[in-house]
C-alpha cells in the first residue's frame, strides 16, 4: 500500500507528471491493474497500456473504477480536463519512457510500499513480528540498529514496563538503552551472529530478553528482541535465527523503497535551490503546496564527528511520506536544505525545534531560516538561510534559529564583518586614526564616538550608556576633532562611521571607555 503524494513524489523523476488531482492526494492504493481484453479488472492505480488516446485510457480507468491512471502523452491540458470530468488523478508519462521500465517501479511501489510513521510502519513487518511471537511463543519487538522502534507483535505474552515503554516511545528508553551499553549488549550486537540472553533488570522493568541482530552481510540494520525470563532453546531459538534473516530481507526492501524516494525528493530540491526555469512545476511534483515557501539550512554534529549527525538528521527530515510530513530535503555538502511552507518564521522554527528533539541528546544542531519565497525565489532564500546558518554558528548554544526577516540587519552587520575580515576597510580616515590613537596612547575616542553615534548626537543619553557626565563627551569630542578631521555635521559622513565601527567587535572597546 502507498499514499497517493508518495507515488507522485517518486514518478516524478521518471518522466511522470501529475496534470489532474481530483481525488484526495492521502488516499491509499492498494492495487494495480491493467486493461484485459475479456476479463472485467478492478484497482486503485490503472496502468493505460495500449490507449491509443489519452480519452481512451481514462475512459479504460473508469471501467476499472481505479483512482489513478497513467496514460503515455504530451497533451497535459486535455488530460487534465478529461481526469477533471472522470473524476480521476491522471498521471502523464512521457512517451519516451516505456512501459516495463515503470510498471516495476509502480508494481513495487504500491505493492511493497510501507506505511508513514503516522501508521503502524512496513505492513509485513508487523505480521512477521506477529508470526515470529507465535512461533517463539512470546512478545517481539523489531528495532533499528538505533533502538528505534520498527515493528512489534500483537501479542502480549510475556510483556512487561520496558516493552511497553518501548511501544508508546517508539524507542527503547534512555535508561534501558544505557543498561544495555554498560551491559556490553550492543558491542555483542555489532560483533556476534547468533541469539544471547539479557538478563532481567527489576529497576528498569526488565524481565528478560533474547535478542538476535538482524545483518546484510556484515552490516547490522538492527535487532530482534523476544520478552521471556530465561533464554529460547530448541525449535523457539531456531525459528528466532530464522526469523531474524527474513527480518533483514524485509529491512533491505524497504530500504531500498526509501532511498528511491529520498534520491528523487533530493534531486528535485536541489533543482529548486540552484535555479530552475520551471521551478513551480517542481514544487507542485514535491507535492508542496502552491504559496510561500522558506529555506532551511541545518548542521549537526557529535563532538568532532560531523557526517553521522548530519545523516541522522536527514534520515529524521525524511522519515515519513508526502502529507506525513511539511517539507522535502536534500543535502548538500555539511549542509541539510528543507524547503517548508508557510510565511511565518515561527513555523519553520518550530520545524526546526521537532528536528532536535528527534535526534539523540548529545547532537548539537545549529540552523538559519531563510526568507518568504516563491518557487522561482528559492535559490535567494537559499543565500538567506545559509548566511543565517553562520550566524547561529557564533552565538551560544540553546539561541533559537534566527530568521531571515527577523534578523536581516544582523545578517547586514556580518555581512560587514566578513568583508572587514578579508581586509577590505578603510586603513586610513577618521574612524582608523582613532583607533591607533587609543592603542598608543589609552583613550576611550572609539568608544565614545560609537556612543555618540548610537545616541542620534544626544550627549546626555551617550553619557549614560559610557556610565559617564554629559560633559565628559563633549570634552572628549573636542580632543577626538584634533586628532581626526571627523566632519559630524556631514550625514553622510556619519553613516560611513557608524558602518565601519559596526563590521567589528566593539565589546572591548565599550569596556574601554568605563
Amino acid at each position: 500500500m502507498v499514499g497517493l503524494d508518495r507515488l507522485v513524489n517518486v514518478l516524478g523523476g521518471y518522466g511522470v507528471r501529475l496534470v489532474c488531482c481530483p481525488v484526495p492526494r492521502a488516499v491509499k492504493l492498494r492495487s494495480v491493474v491493467l486493461r484485459e481484453q475479456d476479463t472485467p479488472t478492478s484497482g486503485d492505480v490503472f496502468l493505460a497500456v495500449g490507449a491509443r488516446s489519452v480519452a481512451e485510457g481514462i475512459a479504460w480507468a473508469v471501467e476499472a473504477r481505479a483512482s489513478v491512471v497513467l496514460i503515455h502523452g504530451d497533451a497535459p491540458r486535455e488530460a487534465a480536463e478529461a481526469g477533471e470530468a472522470a473524476g480521476i488523478a491522471v498521471l502523464l508519462v512521457d512517451p519516451a519512457v516505456s512501459w516495463s521500465q515503470l510498471a516495476g517501479v509502480v508494481y513495487g511501489l504500491v505493492l511493497e510500499g510501507r506505511e508513514t510513521e503516522s501508521g503502524r510502519g512496513p505492513t509485513d513487518l508487523f505480521a512477521l513480528a506477529d508470526s515470529l511471537a507465535e512461533a517463539v511463543g512470546s512478545a517481539v519487538t523489531i528495532e533499528d540498529r538505533l533502538s528505534r522502534l520498527l515493528a512489534y507483535s500483537r501479542s502480549q505474552q510475556g510483556t512487561d514496563p520496558a516493552r511497553l515503554d518501548t511501544i508508546l516511545g517508539r524507542q527503547a528508553p534512555d535508561g534501558v538503552r544505557v543498561l544495555f551499553d554498560e551491559r556490553g549488549v550492543f558491542a555483542r550486537l555489532a560483533a556476534e551472529d547468533g541469539p544471547f540472553f539479557v538478563e532481567a533488570d527489576q529497576a528498569h522493568g526488565l524481565t528478560g530478553r533474547m535478542v538476535v541482530a538482524v545483518r546484510a552481510g556484515r552490516e547490522l540494520l538492527g535487532s530482534v528482541w523476544v520478552t521471556c525470563g530465561s533464554p529460547l532453546t530448541g525449535e523457539r531459538r531456531t525459528a528466532l535465527e530464522d526469523g531474524a534473516r527474513t527480518v533483514a530481507l524485509h529491512l533491505l526492501r524497504s530500504r531500498a523503497s526509501a532511498d528511491l524516494e529520498r534520491q528523487v525528493e533530493s534531486d528535485l530540491v536541489i533543482s529548486l535551490l540552484d535555479g530552475t526555469a520551471d521551478a513551480t512545476t517542481v514544487v507542485s511534483r514535491l507535492g508542496l503546496p502552491p504559496g510561500a515557501l522558506r529555506v532551511v539550512a541545518v548542521r549537526a554534529h557529535i563532538a568532532a564527528e560531523r557526517h553521522a549527525a548530519l545523516l541522522l538528521a536527514f534520515d529524521r527530515a525524511t522519515t515519513g511520506f508526502g502529507w506525513s510530513r511539511p517539507g522535502r530535503s536534500a543535502l548538500s555538502g555539511n549542509t541539510l536544505y528543507t524547503v517548508l511552507p508557510g510565511e511565518h518564521g515561527t513555523t519553520a522554527r518550530g520545524w526546526v525545534t521537532g528536528l532536535r528533539d528527534a535526534l539523540p541528546s548529545q547532537v548539537v544542531l545549529t540552523a538559519g531560516i531563510g526568507g518568504t519565497a516563491a518557487a522561482a525565489e528559492l535559490p535567494a532564500s537559499r543565500q538567506e538561510a545559509d548566511e543565517c546558518l553562520a550566524l547561529h554558528e557564533t552565538r551560544p548554544p540553546g539561541t533559537p534559529p534566527p530568521a531571515y526577516d527577523e534578523s536581516w540587519h544582523d545578517i547586514l552587520l556580518q555581512r560587514l564583518r566578513t568583508a572587514s575580515r578579508a581586509g577590505r576597510t578603510p586603513a586610513r580616515g577618521p574612524v582608523a586614526e582613532l583607533r591607533r590613537h587609543d592603542a598608543a596612547h589609552g583613550t576611550s575616542h572609539v568608544p565614545t564616538l560609537r556612543a555618540w553615534l548610537e545616541a542620534q548626537g544626544d550627549l546626555a543619553a551617550a553619557g549614560e550608556r559610557l556610565g559617564v557626565h554629559q560633559n565628559t563627551i563633549r570634552y572628549r569630542l573636542r580632543k577626538m576633532a584634533e586628532v581626526a578631521a571627523l566632519d559630524l555635521d556631514d550625514p553622510r559622513k556619519r553613516l560611513a562611521m557608524m558602518i565601519e565601527l559596526a563590521t567589528v567587535d566593539s565589546e572591548q572597546d565599550e569596556q574601554s571607555g568605563l
